[in-house]
């Protein structure tokens, strides 16, 4: 396949299609979206867009090392390859690792002075001029708003006299973002006069929808309807192959409650192996394990309300009517909306369900057509739902970025070794 084939199907191409040809060179652009939605995979597939382009980019990532970063541009190009069969792709992956450089800083902190004095060295010692820079890890909310207006007209200016473009990567927060954001939202939101482009990743059922919310001095936005797979931040609805690809377990984002039993042991398995963490809780409800957590308020947790009659008639039995053990399916509803599949310990019953209360997230998942697994602690098996029965399965493996740990609190020996082997499995050959 041609690279102009290749490109047109890029999301930087289709989002080009709505900003009037692109960012355009020397002007800022954010991407925005929560912990573990996709950013560092969004400014990959961008980098590669422009590198398939013949055109240089510089990478700067503040939070992770130049392997980490090195790991998802492999990882992604090898799914491209895949996906378009790429005609000598040794060559076009030794030619897009020549015209892209990574550099990495440990401090957050860093000064437009730093980025500048190390585009100079590449410059003036290896001819590098890049028509992109891309910045992953800047921390927005660390600095005083003067102090952020003050980096990012800097570095805006560097971007004017380097005569790139400009893209860095912003963390958005649930309770200041709200579920589907119709401006630019908070931490860019005071800076929005500075920013001429700016894009949100929103996850929206089983894929992640690329919204533009802001095109220059555009007042009428055109509708974007973007639809990017949410583990490589591809385009979604080809035909080509879909296997999954080998990334760094540290890309990963368990979704839990952090109660005690299963969930537990899935966080403490998580931080083990260096994955991201949310654990959805509310006021008033202390989890055994509050490593990042999530704590929703009265209209996030009105999103996974649902009717005692309708919980009843699809769990096929009576559940406590309390305000706690609402809340605490409401937090459900969130852990299940965003993971792309789910792992449950707990005991499958007669009736297809599984026991107690969190069995709601295998409901919820079938419900919406995730793949789901759950480990039968009286039986000592997983099993997977294949859409009309649970079907043994041998070994099961976390595919998805964002995945789904819950289960009984009453967890067993047997149920916590098969936490650790799900584990083992995924991440201990990476």
């Amino acid at each position: 396949m041609y690279r102009k084939e290749i490109n047109a199907r890029s999301p930087l191409r289709l989002l080009d299609n709505s900003i009037h040809g692109g960012l355009g060179k020397g002007k800022l652009g954010v991407v925005m979206a929560r912990a573990g939605e996709g950013k560092t995979a969004c400014l990959v597939q961008m980098s590669l867009d422009y590198l398939l382009r013949e055109q240089q980019v510089l990478h700067i990532t503040l939070e992770q090392t130049v392997a980490h970063a090195q790991s998802w541009y492999d990882a992604l190009f090898t799914d491209l390859a895949e996906r378009t069969k790429i005609d000598d792709r040794d060559a076009v992956h030794a030619e897009l690792t020549a015209n892209r450089m990574i550099c990495s800083f440990a401090d957050h902190d860093i000064t437009p002075l730093q980025i500048e004095e190390k585009a100079e060295l590449l410059r003036r010692h290896m001819d590098f001029k890049p028509t992109a820079i891309l910045i992953d890890g800047l921390d927005w909310d660390s600095r005083s708003v003067v102090r952020t207006a003050a980096l990012l007209g800097s570095l805006n200016s560097f971007a004017k006299r380097a005569d790139a473009e400009l893209w860095i990567a912003a963390q958005t927060h649930r309770r200041t973002t709200g579920a589907h954001p119709m401006r630019v939202p908070p931490p860019c939101a005071p800076f929005e006069e500075l920013i001429d482009v700016a894009i949100y990743l929103e996850p929206v059922d089983d894929h992640v929808e690329l919204r533009l919310l802001k095109n220059h001095d555009d007042e009428d936005l055109p509708e974007t309807h973007v639809h990017l797979d949410p583990e490589t931040l591809r385009l979604i609805g080809d035909s080509e192959s879909t296997a999954s690809i080998p990334v760094p377990g540290n890309v990963f984002t368990l979704l839990s409650g952090g109660a005690t039993g299963a969930e537990e042991s899935f966080g403490v398995c998580a931080e083990k192996w260096g994955l991201k963490e949310l654990n959805f809780s509310f006021e008033g409800r202390e989890p055994a394990r509050a490593k990042s957590l999530v704590k929703l308020d009265a209209v996030d947790l009105n999103q996974g309300a649902i009717s005692q009659i309708y919980l009843e008639s699809r769990m096929h039995r009576t559940y406590p009517q309390t305000e706690l053990f609402q809340k605490t399916l409401q937090t459900i509803w969130h852990q299940v909306k965003t993971a792309g599949e789910v792992f449950a310990v707990g005991l499958i019953q007669a009736d297809n369900t599984v026991k107690g209360g969190t069995g709601w997230a295998p409901q919820l998942a079938r419900r919406w057509n995730k793949p789901v697994h759950v480990f039968d602690q009286a039986k000592e098996a997983w099993f997977k739902w294949d859409g009309e029965a649970w079907k043994p399965e041998d070994a099961p493996k976390i595919t998805c970025r964002r995945f789904c740990g819950t289960g009984t609190r009453y967890l067993s020996d047997a149920g916590r070794v098969a936490i650790e082997g799900l584990y083992e499995r995924t991440f201990g050959d990476k």
